[in-house]
């Protein structure tokens, strides 16, 4: 999940999903309550960290920490001087997990088909529309900061692809780079917030529509292919500090790609990383149902 929070367009509740625990991450979420404050102030320390399933958010953060501390400067290199091999390889990952995802579905029938259609058509929707102008005012970052963080938690969407398109993500980056504490906390804020009402409508829909959920996000995977097709011509950039950041692009075929680009395809690297990453997802479930039978 760390790897996939530093590239924006794809997703970490997608690795959440392919891993096998992004209902019990949506559980844990809403376990932070009202309810858990007072398992804490009347049961003590131990059953309040059981209440919020400690164990898990400590395993998971402390996950996503050690990726973005060890990896994240290497994916960086990575989409900046070979964008082509790192999006084959994620671009194989999601697109074996659409299956796998899919499987889950108990029962298939027509409500699901439907919910499977809807998810893609709106992901490839997202995908498609234009950047917006940048405002730095904060009751527009609050907004940003709970739309992004919901978009984070759905499979297929991406977190920073979201403030992208609202034109909040440079605003953002520099206010970090810059301390501008008051809009990092309206941001954090807008964050929270939109994290603990939108995991209450998750629970609330794998509770009373599991199946339906289930084939709505397996949509949004499906959808949001469009956004990590390996072969891109990168337009309209931005600038934050010393680095470049792209607003939109075109999707071209691995020759156009050459043509337009000047760059090379790789199309052999981008074949074999596009079967390393369905690999990694066959092994991945695999590994996730043996966990589950012992």
């Amino acid at each position: 999940m760390g790897c996939a929070d530093v590239v924006p367009g794809v997703s970490g509740g997608t690795i959440a999903f392919i891993a096998g625990i992004y209902e019990e991450l949506i559980t844990s979420i809403n376990n932070i309550n009202i309810k858990a404050l007072n398992v804490l102030r009347k049961d003590g320390i131990a059953a309040f960290w059981r209440h919020v399933n400690g164990n898990f958010f400590v395993a998971l953060l402390g996950g996503i920490a050690a990726a973005v501390i060890s990896l994240a400067k290497i994916i960086t290199y990575l989409l900046d001087h070979e964008p082509v091999l790192i999006w084959s390889f994620f671009f194989g990952l999601v697109f074996m997990s659409i299956y796998f995802v899919a499987r889950r579905v108990n029962k298939w029938q027509a409500s699901r088909y439907i919910a499977f259609a809807l998810g893609a058509i709106l992901a490839y929707w997202i995908t498609t529309l234009p950047a917006q102008a940048e405002s730095s005012a904060l009751w527009y970052i609050f907004i940003s900061g709970m739309i992004a963080i919901c978009a984070m938690i759905l499979p297929g969407i991406s977190g920073s692809f979201i403030l992208l398109l609202m034109g909040s993500y440079t605003v953002v980056l520099n206010g970090i780079h810059e301390r501008q504490y008051l809009l990092i906390i309206t941001f954090m804020a807008g964050a929270a917030i939109g994290l603990l009402s939108f995991s209450r409508l998750l629970k609330f829909m794998f509770d009373r529509y599991h199946d339906v959920t289930i084939a709505l996000l397996s949509g949004f995977l499906l959808g949001s292919l469009n956004k990590i097709w390996p072969w891109k011509e990168l337009t309209n950039p931005v600038f934050v500090k010393d680095k470049t950041i792209y607003l939109e692009y075109n999707n071209l075929l691995p020759n156009t790609y050459t043509e337009i680009t000047a760059n090379a395809s790789h199309l052999g690297w981008a074949i074999m990383l596009f079967a390393f990453g369905m690999l990694l997802i066959f092994l991945l479930e695999k590994l996730g149902g043996h966990k589950q039978e012992s």
